[in-house]
């Protein structure tokens, strides 16, 4: 059975350009990995959930936020793992550094046979597109690049219009 993760893409702009917030990953294996390593808030949800709620309730565990918007589908994309993620752009805004996320248990270090807690995210971050796509999991990339389709169609649609 493929594992199945449902997330969402915040963006703002500032300053003309199309910033994107992401979280690192928590625990020891990630600790000293930066680029290639940050992530949309994700999570695995069960075949009863609606993808859109587990991506809410995902980004509330790994931030602490209510996501609140218009939000917007964006094609699957299947991670080198395997793991299909599904995911939604909104836009919104926020301080990083208010950003909480829950916790997760696990025996550290390894055969020690004590369990230490981490927090599935520990840091957030707004990035350019461009910083992004040097950030994130490569299998996830696809998502920044159609969400910044997404907006430069909306723009031309919109100049368009007037």
């Amino acid at each position: 059975m493929v594992k199945r993760s449902a997330g969402l893409l915040m963006y703002r702009e500032r300053g003309g350009a199309i910033e994107v917030l992401l979280v690192h990953p928590g625990g020891p294996f990630w600790a000293k990995k930066d680029e290639g390593a940050w992530s949309i808030p994700k999570g695995e949800y069960s075949a009863e959930e609606e993808p859109l709620e587990a991506a809410k309730r995902e980004f509330k565990e790994e931030t602490g936020l209510n996501a609140e918007g218009d939000f917007k589908p964006l094609k699957p994309v299947i991670q080198p793992s395997g793991k299909e993620v599904t995911a939604w752009a909104f836009e919104g805004d926020c301080d990083p550094a208010e950003c909480k996320s829950n916790t997760f248990s696990m025996e550290w270090p390894p055969h020690s046979g004590r369990q230490q807690e981490f927090p599935e995210a520990d840091l957030a971050g707004w990035f350019t597109l461009e910083e992004a796509k040097k950030k994130i999991l490569k299998g996830q990339i696809p998502l920044l690049e159609e969400l910044e389709q997404q907006i430069l169609t909306t723009k031309t649609q919109s100049h368009e219009v007037k």
